[in-house]
């Protein structure tokens, strides 16, 4: 039994209504993955834009395994203190990480937010010392079109966040980095300039999906399922 854990901020957990990037990876691997499998992590719930609280269960279509460690405004910073426990609580295998946007927009520069991935790295690896990690580098958002400086800061992480992911790669728990998606367009993949939408979904959960398949043989080339 493969265990998958998706970890990220506000387009990891998703709002009241999505389907959110997790259940289109679900229903890829559902699909091409030729062995057992569960989606893990110690929540649930999608964030409620109404109330301003992640605690709605209202996603698209519930009928599928909502498990996470994400949440809404919530980065590297937040998530390393956190992963040890979850990683060994819920018996992770396979973490499928996309974080550093929040990071980059509001806490810490790219050099003390690779700081972070270090750190995140070392307690996951201390809870399964055979843990498999996927990296997404950080997709710029509408912010990166109006703010050179922000724009700058997410470059240069990326960067750093390549170079982390070669220095800690170990046969025994691969950190595999992501290739962001190629045609991925704010402008028409979310529907606020940050957030994804369906298409958004997809393409985010395909970056996933290649990478494990070309370096790890692990399920098929992505296809997208209709919902």
């Amino acid at each position: 039994m493969l265990r998958f854990m998706p970890v990220g901020d506000s387009m990891t957990i998703g709002s009241a209504g999505e389907h959110t990037w997790r259940y289109r990876m679900w229903q890829h691997l559902r699909a091409t993955y030729g062995g057992p499998f569960r989606i893990v992590g110690p929540r649930e719930t999608l964030y409620d834009q109404a109330t301003g609280s992640p605690d709605s269960y209202e996603y698209a279509d519930p009928e599928f395994p909502r498990a996470h460690l994400a949440g809404w405004g919530e980065g590297w910073l937040h998530m390393a203190p956190l992963i040890r426990e979850s990683v060994r609580a819920q018996r992770a295998d396979v973490l499928l990480v996309s974080l550093g946007l929040i990071d980059l927009g509001f806490y810490t520069n790219a050099v003390q937010t690779a700081g972070n991935v270090r750190v995140f790295v070392e307690e996951a690896r201390a809870a399964n010392p055979r843990v498999r990690m996927v990296l997404l580098p950080v997709i710029p958002n509408v912010r990166a079109r109006d703010d050179a400086p922000f724009a700058a800061e997410v470059a240069a992480f990326n960067e750093l966040l390549a170079k982390t992911a070669a220095d800690l790669d170990e046969p025994r728990s691969p950190l595999l980095l992501a290739s962001p998606p190629p045609s991925y367009d704010f402008d028409f993949d979310t529907y606020d300039g940050t957030h994804p939408n369906a298409t958004g979904e997809h393409k985010i959960a395909e970056s996933f999906a290649e990478a494990m398949h070309q370096s790890w043989d692990l399920g098929e080339p992505y296809s997208a399922v209709s919902a």
